[in-house]
């Protein structure tokens, strides 16, 4: 059974933690220093998926507008916001299967811009995704409050990680007011409003580690889970190296000693951990691996993580720890930002176990390149039954699905954190 109480998980934790001093201090485990490798599958997702989100914050601006429409004045400055490269008004005119520009009723030369047939289609059935999976993302929200030091989250950080999370775009007041079981909003001490856990879900302190493993001894594949619930060994992180890495015996003696440390679980109580011990930061490893399991992407940006840095109770240059352990994650450089993948949630460009939203946004996608190809080809527009069909992901493993080609890159400094 998944269902864990809280105390259970703190006092074996606890216990491994007496058990294991030994690798208190820094210096205790060996480090290795690791070169930046660049993955070309996983930056192509980067690559794909910036203009996805902008297309889509853009989609619940205009659905959100009292007009229906929003001016090529109004979003003139949501470049940056957007993460954009090009000018927000070249980007809308991109994609005519998703908006339709006309001139304003009092202004003839200012563009606007409304939803077209199909991406209102799109939008309702986003909206049933929402509606019928809607406990999963109540359990998401909560989980994340869970794993900070006082269940409470600024709505800016929340705000940032709205798409990542796969929460609706109005979820202050359909999700949160819905449940005041859950959720109650709150007043930092900044004055910043947040949200905050109501009580606390033993059912919900499950890890998404403890969970695969979970799913490993039920299949019968394997019984070292059973051993970690005895206390009688500890959970190991899944890892993929990048090629040539995995076989170099620095590398392997650092990982197994990493490995053989006791796994804490990123919704127990870290505060009487060592901040300076090899312990704590594989309970950073275990949260930030936790957090990115939590994203319906498997990733998210950089800054994101580092709002919500102290609440997580993780270092201030946290960003070593994803150059540091490349098995794990992957940072990427593309689109002028650094993006954070769980590698594990990747399998040659592609989700491995990809959420009803992730399979709509594929076809969100599908629709905007097909509507930009069109057009740049002077073709015309294709019938909305052709745009509808259910071919996404031909278009998102266009090069993802080769085999990884992987080329070595330049060192990130570990402690960057300029962005």
């Amino acid at each position: 059974m998944l269902v864990k109480s809280q105390s259970f998980l703190f006092s074996v934790s606890k216990l491994l933690f007496h058990q294991h001093q030994q690798w208190r201090g820094m210096g205790a485990m060996t480090k290795v220093r690791l070169k930046w490798v660049k993955n070309k599958n996983l930056d192509h997702v980067i690559d794909t998926e910036t203009d996805l989100k902008a297309a889509c914050i853009l989609k619940d601006a205009i659905n959100r507008s009292p007009t229906g429409f929003l001016t090529a004045k109004s979003v003139s400055d949501w470049q940056k916001l957007l993460g954009l490269t090009v000018p927000v008004l070249r980007f809308l005119r991109r994609y005519p299967t998703l908006f339709h520009e006309f001139p304003h009723a009092r202004y003839a030369s200012l563009p606007c811009f409304k939803l077209t047939d199909t991406a209102l289609m799109l939008h309702s059935q986003e909206e049933i995704i929402h509606q019928s999976h809607e406990a999963d993302t109540v359990e998401r929200l909560c989980r994340v409050l869970m794993m900070t030091r006082t269940k409470t989250v600024s709505l800016r950080s929340l705000h940032s990680l709205k798409f990542d999370l796969g929460l609706p775009d109005n979820y202050e007041k359909t999700l949160v007011m819905k449940y005041p079981d859950h959720f109650c909003f709150v007043k930092a001490s900044n004055g910043n409003p947040c949200l905050k856990l109501v009580k606390w879900h033993d059912e919900f302190a499950f890890s998404s580690l403890q969970k695969r493993n979970e799913s490993i001894v039920i299949a019968g594949e394997d019984s070292s889970y059973r051993d970690f619930k005895r206390g009688q060994s500890t959970l190991t992180f899944p890892m993929s190296f990048p090629r040539g890495y995995g076989a170099q015996k620095k590398v392997k003696a650092w990982m197994d000693e990493f490995q053989k440390l006791p796994y804490i679980s990123p919704y127990d109580d870290s505060s009487n951990i060592d901040p300076e011990s090899d312990l704590m930061e594989k309970r950073a490893v275990g949260v930030l691996h936790e957090l990115l399991s939590l994203t319906i992407h498997k990733k998210t940006k950089r800054n994101y993580l580092r709002s919500m840095r102290a609440e997580l109770n993780i270092p201030h240059k946290f960003t070593r720890l994803f150059t540091r352990y490349p098995g794990i994650f992957y940072l990427s450089l593309k689109c002028k930002t650094t993006t954070v993948i769980l590698k594990e949630g990747y399998r040659r460009g592609k989700l491995v176990n990809p959420h009803p939203l992730t399979r709509l946004r594929d076809k969100f996608y599908h629709v905007m390149r097909t509507g930009f190809l069109y057009r740049a080809r002077g073709l015309g527009m294709v019938s909305q039954e052709e745009l509808l069909l259910d071919k996404p992901e031909d278009d998102l493993a266009e090069e993802g699905s080769e085999e990884e080609e992987i080329v070595e890159g330049s060192e990130l400094e570990e402690d960057s954190e300029d962005e």
